[in-house]
């Protein structure tokens, strides 16, 4: 099948690499010349685990081709996927301007029946809009084309966005339309043959669940970092408890793991942007406030134990920091909790040694180049002349450090982790002061 995909951000990238390595003709488009043209020399970029030998092997083979001529991309593919962003407004609501200007693009050039699959992740009520504006465009050019708007939600975790593309838990489609349906069950045969993963629903249910997926997944760690606080004050060990509740099946061990508050441009930007639906139509989402209230407090709470640390006395300060990324396997930096810790040392007067194994670039392109603030080329070069190290991101690396070498350099042997990587009786053992989160202080 031919195939226009519209964006080439992770979620556009990914999928039109992979329905390309399928077997489909796939087109990407994008306004940013400069990002096509890297594409087209196979520079990837973002980065994730196994893309770029995909783009390049698809690229080369003549299956994934990249431009910046919307025209071309509407005259390609009589599927067309709109995988642009959807930043959040001030109100905290889903920008719509670029899904839009995309539905219009494809209604001024299109010449025949068009499919027009949302990709993004838009609010409920978008397909209706996508489909106006379209039908208004045509009306405009007094054309009389047919054409199907459908809900086809992306379920993409970043780090493992290939794997989850390849390997669909379900295919969620939101349709009226046996024309439209067809179309994507043809689209999707590769990835549904083990058994059937579509999951047909109407238009609004389906762009509802994305956002339901998605908040129900923030509201689990809320959860457990509520717990956490809990049990570090009542002297609980919230590890302990995690294990205790995750052996039940009807709660299970998945997205249950205290830490620092989730980031990324999913959790934050989806939560915020279902409460500003919900209060739209006069509803108090009480859940979901609570939710995103508890998650920008945990982002504060490894400074607080620093602050706690030294007296409230920071100024003079370095801190060691290991991982930059808001998760694992991805350079994603938007509303990544050591954002705000670094920002918070830095107003209280301390400095910052920082190390991530990936986004390093990302960290330079946001903060640039500031005294209080050296990107380190290792992790044990953060360490040298720091006072402590924290930990905000749980890199596989982070995961079996030489302790004594991390004593040797530290002022003092203290680590605050943000990630309970480490065992406390252990750290102690260690001579290490150990402060995690939601376990005993050590």
């Amino acid at each position: 099948m031919k195939i226009t995909v519209f964006g080439t951000g992770y979620v556009g990238l990914v999928q039109g690499a992979v329905l390309a390595e399928a077997g489909h003709q796939v087109l990407c488009v994008d306004v940013d010349a400069a990002k096509i043209a890297k594409l087209e020399q196979g520079i990837i970029p973002i980065h994730e685990p196994g893309l770029e030998p995909i783009v390049r092997a698809t690229h080369a083979d003549g299956r994934l081709s990249f431009t910046t001529d919307a025209a071309k991309g509407v005259a390609h593919g009589e599927v067309q996927f709109i995988a642009v962003g959807t930043p959040p407004d001030e109100d905290g609501s889903a920008d719509l301007k670029y899904v839009l200007a995309v539905a219009q693009t494809i209604a001024e050039h299109m010449d025949g029946y068009r499919l027009i699959v949302d990709k993004a992740t838009v609010p409920v009520g978008t397909a209706d809009k996508v489909t106006a504006t379209i039908r208004a465009a045509l009306e405009t050019r007094g054309a009389t084309h047919e054409f199907d708007v459908v809900s086809n939600p992306e379920f993409l975790k970043e780090g493992a966005a290939v794997a989850d593309c390849q390997r669909p838990e379900r295919i969620i489609i939101g349709t009226g339309s046996e024309r439209a349906e067809a179309l994507l069950r043809e689209l999707y045969a590769p990835f549904n043959r083990n058994h059937d993963k579509l999951i047909v629903m109407d238009v609004r249910s389906a762009e509802l669940t994305k956002y339901a997926a998605n908040c129900m997944l923030a509201t689990k760690i809320s959860f457990m970092n509520e717990i956490a606080n809990l049990a570090e004050r009542l002297g609980a060990d919230i590890e302990a408890v995690r294990k205790g509740i995750g052996s039940d099946s009807r709660i299970g061990y998945h997205f249950i793991y205290p830490g620092a508050g989730y980031g990324g441009s999913c959790f934050p930007k989806d939560v915020q942007a279902l409460i500003h639906t919900a209060e739209s139509i006069g509803f108090e989402p009480k859940l979901l406030k609570a939710v995103e209230a508890r998650n920008a407090a945990q982002k504060e709470v490894l400074f607080a134990k620093i602050a706690a640390h030294f007296g409230g006395n920071l100024r003079g300060r370095t801190i060691a920091l290991w991982g930059l990324a808001f998760k694992p396997n991805t350079d994603d930096m938007r509303e990544a909790p050591s954002r705000v810790l670094m920002e918070a040392l830095w107003a209280a007067g301390a400095k910052v040694q920082a190390y991530d194994p990936v986004a390093m670039d990302e960290t330079q392109r946001i903060y640039g180049t500031r005294p209080e603030l050296t990107l380190c080329g290792t992790k044990e070069a953060a360490l040298v002349g720091a006072d402590v190290l924290a930990i905000v991101t749980e890199w596989q690396q982070f995961r079996a450090p030489e302790f004594k070498e991390i004593a040797q350099a530290l002022s003092e042997p203290v680590i605050f982790d943000g990630r309970n990587l480490y065992d406390p009786a252990q750290m102690a053992g260690r001579g290490f002061t150990y402060h995690a989160i939601g376990r005993p202080a050590h």
